[in-house]
């Protein structure tokens, strides 16, 4: 998605230096964060039947239904949702996925969509470690 899409939106955005850093600054990015973890948490607890702990640097919510989350697992704000991949590998790099979120907040979402499907140039799933996220 790049040019028109969001990709092309994200670009302009960023050339707004004032734009970007209230967007980015963690006074809007914290809350989002937040925000987010709470919606994972109740989308994990409830679909996961309250099977959550603390593992990892996440929060894992797991026994999930395969559909209610992408590939393995996916991670919303501090919470990762899954049906059973949980290997230290796996939530180490979930764990960048996690820093990501509240270094960003809700404007994760359009950045890591705009940084496109492909997992070996997505550069979130890149700094969060190709193999231990099982791409590799």
């Amino acid at each position: 998605m790049t040019g028109r899409g969001s990709g092309g939106f994200v670009r302009r955005v960023a050339r707004i230096g004032w734009l970007r850093q209230v967007l980015l600054h963690p006074v809007v990015a914290r809350p989002g964060y937040w925000f987010a973890t709470a919606c994972g948490l109740v989308w994990g607890a409830v679909l996961g039947r309250f099977r959550i702990s603390n593992t990892g640097g996440v929060i894992l919510a797991q026994g999930l239904p395969t559909w209610a989350f992408g590939r393995g697992g996916t991670t919303i704000g501090a919470v990762y949702l899954t049906s059973d991949n949980v290997s230290p590998a796996i939530l180490e790099h979930e764990a960048v996925h996690r820093a990501q979120w509240r270094k960003y907040g809700l404007v994760f979402i359009v950045l890591y969509v705009e940084a496109g499907q492909d997992a070996r140039r997505n550069r979130f799933e890149v700094e969060a470690g190709l193999r231990k996220g099982g791409y590799a």
